[in-house]
């Protein structure tokens, strides 16, 4: 009984580790997001649904609420996107995104993980040519060729239209179109209801690793997930269970 003590607390800890990380991006996303656009939902399109999608993602309301009044109190915090490229064992690739209000520390916290799962950062462009960063929307309750008219009318030039295996069409664009795709499919259809409306970075090619170089890439992805200003690691391991990434 106290083995099983234990593997239920180190499981909750990780699990508030998590959301903690979690609430903390869409904070500092939120701030920014007001700050640029305004903090009142209905004059700040990127900001409204900036907050559903952290709904969806079970932020609580208070998180959301302290991020916008920060921006309403006159309150300034200065976040800088920074992103990291590396190589991991087994020609395994990673690309570390972070939004911090101190670079050196980001940096302090990033490059230990590399070097102590013998892994190495590289130098900015080195590893992103090898992945495609695009607007990803997936929905549901509406036809290819209803959302082809869709985009037309909305003038939206999308990269690729298909329905996926359970019935639900995708749609990727260029990562600038987001908003354009998903205002485009809400002007013909107000109530839909996107699965995933995001800008995501995928690996053109992915590698299977051995039990060797896999226990190293999980020490460099669980030292990378312990620092406080990574948001988002992206890598090419097929074989890795994202279920510990996010």
């Amino acid at each position: 009984m106290g083995r099983a003590h234990e593997v239920r607390k180190v499981a909750m800890a990780k699990t508030a580790a998590k959301k903690a990380k979690l609430y903390s991006r869409y904070g500092k996303e939120i701030y920014l997001t007001a700050k640029a656009g305004g903090p009142e939902l209905d004059g700040n399109l990127a900001l409204r649904r900036l907050v559903d999608k952290a709904k969806k993602e079970q932020v609580p309301a208070d998180v959301i609420k302290r991020a916008i009044d920060k921006v309403k109190s006159g309150v300034t915090e200065n976040y800088e996107p920074i992103q990291f490229e590396g190589f991991g064992p087994g020609n395994s690739t990673l690309i570390v995104k972070c939004l911090t209000d101190n670079i050196n520390r980001t940096i302090s916290q990033v490059r230990p993980a590399f070097t102590k799962s013998k892994s190495k950062l590289g130098a900015e462009g080195s590893v992103a040519y090898l992945y495609n960063v695009e607007s990803t929307v997936i929905l549901n309750g509406m036809s290819e060729d209803e959302v082809l008219e869709a985009l037309v009318m909305g003038d939206v030039d999308a990269k690729d239209i298909t329905t996926l295996e359970d019935g639900r069409i995708k749609i990727t664009g260029e990562p600038t179109d987001l908003n354009k795709i998903k205002t485009a499919i809400e002007t013909m259809k107000e109530d839909i209801e996107f699965d995933v409306d995001d800008i995501t970075t995928t690996p053109q090619e992915y590698v299977e690793l051995n039990d060797e170089d896999m226990a190293m890439f999980e020490r460099l992805m669980g030292l990378l997930n312990d620092c406080d200003d990574v948001d988002d690691i992206y890598h090419n391991v097929s074989n890795y269970d994202d279920g510990e990434e996010e």
